[in-house]
């Protein structure tokens, strides 16, 4: 044990085999892509419509602290920069938590596809990059419809694409790790349960995190949905992030540590 233990954790070894395997996921996704993109787009837009437009009646606008000062803010677009943040963030892990653990596990696609000149490394790759994709699709789609309904035309908005790409690429490393430990569906209940549903309500989503205890403030401002939203809302608002570089550091640390346990517990699962 002690001797395969650093084989494990050793660095990634990659190539650009982890393009078919995209490619594959990508074909088979576009029979099914109509109502996956329903799926996905379906509940931020309820949220939205709820508490944007239902909550929104009541709350008016929302005082948010910028650069510029303190500022009042429409709750309709408050919401919906921080709801399209959380869209990325549930589509990549669904992603790479049940679907990829169907192709790992239930229908043994991976040991399929191992089968040719691929290595493991790179079948955990494509199915990160994957999770990204969906996540990004899934929210330029939902974007698509906030600018329609006329919540924002700020033109920095184009800046928010690569942004929830990093945010759904982060969010599908973290999701792959738990991918890895899993023996059944119902274990990623936890997941959903005791990570991801605490953090929606602590990185200012739904309220300012200002009016969160000191204490819950410091745990919220290290969480990658509170980077992500960090980075995202000041765009909505035709504004440019305070701090993005340390915004954008926290999620690619996130995602690189993330990715690199992950890969080390998928090589363990494979490897017994």
């Amino acid at each position: 044990m002690t001797a395969a233990a650093p084989n494990l954790w050793s660095p990634p070894r990659l190539s650009m085999r982890w393009w078919p395997v995209f490619l594959r996921n990508w074909l088979v996704w576009k029979k099914l892509a109509v109502p996956s993109l329903v799926g996905n787009i379906a509940e931020p837009l309820m949220w939205l419509v709820a508490f944007g437009y239902g909550m929104g009646a009541l709350v008016g606008e929302v005082n948010m602290v910028t650069p510029q000062g303190q500022v009042a803010v429409p709750y309709i677009l408050f919401l919906a920069s921080g709801s399209i943040c959380m869209s990325a963030m549930n589509a990549a892990s669904f992603e790479a938590l049940y679907s990829a653990f169907s192709r790992m596990h239930v229908q043994k696609t991976w040991d399929g596809i191992m089968n040719a000149p691929v290595r493991l490394d790179d079948v955990v790759l494509a199915e990160m990059l994957w999770a990204g994709f969906k996540a990004l699709f899934a929210s330029v789609a939902i974007m698509g419809v906030m600018l329609a309904l006329g919540i924002s035309h700020s033109p920095k908005l184009l800046l928010a694409i690569p942004i929830l790409l990093g945010a759904g690429i982060t969010f599908a490393c973290i999701a792959l790790v738990f991918n890895a430990i899993a023996q059944g569906y119902d274990f990623f209940t936890y997941y959903f349960t005791l990570f991801l549903t605490p953090m929606m309500f602590l990185s200012g989503v739904f309220f300012p995190r200002e009016q969160l205890p000191e204490v819950v403030k410091m745990v919220s401002d290290w969480l990658p949905l509170t980077n992500a939203v960090e980075l995202v809302r000041p765009l909505f608002m035709d504004q440019w992030p305070e701090q993005a570089w340390l915004h954008g550091l926290v999620l690619l640390i996130y995602a690189v540590g993330a990715f690199w346990v992950a890969l080390a517990l998928t090589r363990k699962r494979f490897a017994g």
